[in-house]
């Protein structure tokens, strides 16, 4: 990746900036896309130059963080492209110019997509449809960002953010520390600073958990607003990908051209307020006390910006929990084969899968496959018992959102979306004290977290979540928290 990286920044490195009074931007950390399109569209910046200093942040930063694994070839070229359009007056929309780097399972042909695994080397045969919608959007593909292999779906022992293809990723903000998964890169990445914006997925999550532990913010989508088209998958039922950015502004403006339907999921952002908003408050209290006091200090802001707080507990998790595993088992082998078919030179089955492990040196290095052997044997999704789990795991799960709301007249509900992370060892998997995602992930509802505080260094955030189709309604909230606690700082590499 580094050569290929020299050679990019190499491309366009004598050529004039396209306007004498461009200068660069200063702080990529604190900068916004409403921020960068002002300039774009002014003169006094272009996309060449914004996607230069990514690369260059990509081959100096990324030399401690490990979180990209394949830079675009065709970078720079889409970024003259995009200063081309805007000079003749055809930008596409916000997103025109903006780099973006992408989770490794969704496909991309320029830049492979191998979910971690190297049983994927070969290239697919056609950009995810998300893909498509970025590029129709304007966007600057970056590259593509390392991943829990196989989405955190391949042993009970794994480590989050490791991957046979990536290594490891690590956590900018204390190294030796994990940054959750699976899309650990993309919230890592965005975290340094590595791109503007990037792409995560989640089944249950892998959106919300990394955006929390890297201090970010991340929006896993009400199901189904997001294509799912050439995104290596767990489960069609629960997948989804999503945008993962610093600032909730950036995340809406990227929802909205991955949906590609027109929605504008920024308008009214600027002013959302909390002010007479019900918020139920779900605390997971005792899990660990570093979180109790982040969600205290989170109820003190809503109370001070006009909220009203409800104490609230979300019923049916037991029962949800206990038959979303096993229909995930069922699911995943499903969907998985029928991905793998479309994959020139990969294997087709998940039993060629497994034998692929078994016989490379280097996928099970770090940990096993006792998910891929539990799921070789699974039943068909035609089995009445998986019909009848995944039946109860969607239908508990939304009704502990929807008869909560209802119940207190709720806006949102609020709760800690991580404790501090952990430190990454291998052999004993991850020491994960506390999440909140299932509810909305198996439910298909939407879930923005939000930078919410510190446990020494170590970032914890809080999660917004409501009913079906509420995703403008959680952006807006987690929008006016976040003015609310600017609590987000940038990270400090520290070693330990």
């Amino acid at each position: 990746m580094r050569s290929l990286l020299a050679a990019l920044l190499c491309v366009l490195v004598a050529a004039p900036p396209a306007n004498a009074h461009t200068r660069p931007v200063e702080d990529l950390d604190a900068a916004t896309i409403p921020q960068l399109v002002r300039r774009l569209d002014a003169g006094t910046l272009t996309a060449v130059d914004l996607t230069r200093a990514y690369l260059r942040r990509i081959e100096t930063v990324d030399r401690k963080v490990r979180s990209v694994v394949a830079v675009n070839p065709e970078a720079l070229a889409q970024a003259a492209e995009s200063d081309r359009r805007r000079r003749q007056g055809r930008a596409r929309g916000p997103m025109d110019g903006i780099p973006v780097l992408l989770k490794d399972n969704i496909d991309t042909r320029s830049t492979g997509t191998t979910a971690g695994s190297r049983a994927l080397r070969v290239p697919p045969r056609d950009d995810a449809e998300l893909v498509r919608r970025l590029r129709a959007a304007g966007a600057v593909v970056l590259g593509k960002t390392n991943l829990s292999e196989w989405a955190n779906f391949r042993s009970t022992t794994s480590t989050s953010g490791w991957s046979a293809v990536g290594g490891q990723t690590n956590n900018p903000h204390v190294l030796d520390r994990n940054p959750c998964g699976s899309s650990s890169g993309s919230g890592a990445a965005v975290a340094a600073s590595l791109a503007q914006v990037a792409v995560g997925t989640e089944t249950d999550g892998s959106i919300v958990c990394p955006a929390g532990q890297n201090g970010v913010v991340g929006l896993k989508p009400t199901l189904g607003r997001v294509s799912g088209d050439g995104v290596v998958p767990i489960s069609s039922r629960q997948d989804t990908a999503g945008p993962m950015a610093r600032h909730v502004v950036d995340a809406a403006i990227l929802m909205s051209a991955l949906e590609g339907r027109g929605v504008d999921y920024a308008a009214g952002l600027g002013s959302a307020t909390l002010r007479g908003k019900r918020v139920g408050v779900w605390r997971l209290a005792g899990r660990n006390a570093e979180a109790d006091r982040v969600v205290r200090e989170a109820v003190d802001v809503l109370r001070r910006s006009g909220a009203v707080v409800v104490e609230v507990e979300l019923p049916y998790q037991a029962e949800v929990g206990a038959v979303e595993f096993p229909a995930l088992i069922t699911e995943f082998k499903h969907d998985l084969e029928r991905y793998l078919r479309t994959r020139p030179g990969a294997p087709k089955t998940l039993a060629e899968l497994i034998a692929f492990n078994e016989a490379d040196p280097v996928e099970l290095g770090k940990f096993g496959q006792e998910l891929f052997l539990e799921a070789a044997k699974a039943p068909p999704i035609t089995d009445p018992g998986y019909v009848e789990q995944r039946r109860t795991a969607t239908s508990l799960a939304r009704r502990s959102i929807d008869e909560v709301l209802a119940g207190h007249r709720l806006d949102v509900i609020m709760a800690p979306t991580n404790g501090p992370a952990w430190r990454t060892e291998y052999g004993r998997g991850d020491a994960y004290e506390l999440g909140s995602s299932t509810p909305a992930a198996v439910s298909g509802y939407p879930n923005a977290t939000v930078p919410a505080g510190f446990a020494g260094s170590l970032p914890i955030g809080v999660s917004f979540m409501a009913g079906h189709g509420a995703d403008a309604r959680v952006l807006g909230i987690a929008a006016a928290f976040e003015r609310a606690a600017d609590a987000r700082r940038a990270p400090g590499y520290s070693p330990s």
